[in-house]
């Protein structure tokens, strides 16, 4: 998750830690990774940003690539850190520095918490952490706007929406698509998925 500019949402992720956890982390998540992987070097630097439960970035590093993994909520660092052995840091998406640039960003359900007047500085920022020819996967609540659900902020998005924020980055849509939630019991909620190639400098 990402903290936005208010606490609402960094307060729900604090105080659900466990059941955020518990809800999350044996999400099969095979039918993205085989869309985004094979865009990947191998053995490549992928940068998991708002890791949540570490689940992605544990199956990352079990495929041999290399994992920088982070998210703002102290309480969902510990729990990754203790589930993924790897040094999980604690800030949000504008304190990511990665030197030289990264191969790829995995931005799984955790873009959506930037408020949409920040959406456009965080999108900037990311790509200029990613190498040129670089993929960035992220997913989106399906919709416009923003909304409060249950204690959390979110920022839904189409692909529409995404479209115009991309028109002053240097990043494309190289594919973009629909999914039901693939929690238990969620599938009626839809999400806008999109892997965005970094076209230049």
């Amino acid at each position: 998750m990402y903290l936005p500019a208010g606490v609402m949402t960094l307060d729900y992720y604090q105080q659900q830690a466990d059941a955020f956890f518990a809800a999350t982390v044996s999400v099969d998540m095979t039918s993205l990774y085989q869309r985004f992987l094979p865009r990947v070097s191998k053995g490549g630097h992928i940068v998991d940003a708002g890791c949540g439960s570490g689940r992605d970035s544990r199956h990352f590093a079990g495929q041999g690539y290399r994992v920088t993994a982070f998210d703002a909520s102290p309480a969902l660092v510990q729990k990754a850190r203790d589930y993924t052995g790897l040094p999980v840091a604690c800030h949000d998406f504008m304190a990511l520095h990665c030197q030289p640039p990264a191969d790829a960003i995995w931005a799984c359900a955790s873009l959506l918490h930037v408020p949409e007047n920040e959406l456009a500085g965080v999108l900037a920022h990311l790509a200029t952490q990613l190498k040129t020819g670089g993929v960035l996967y992220c997913s989106f609540k399906y919709g416009r706007g923003e909304v409060e659900r249950h204690g959390r902020r979110f920022t839904d998005m189409n692909e529409q929406g995404l479209a115009q924020w991309l028109e002053v980055l240097p990043l494309t849509i190289a594919e973009s698509w629909q999914t039901a939630d693939l929690r238990p019991g969620r599938e009626q909620e839809t999400w806008l998925n999109a892997l965005l190639k970094k076209e230049s400098d």
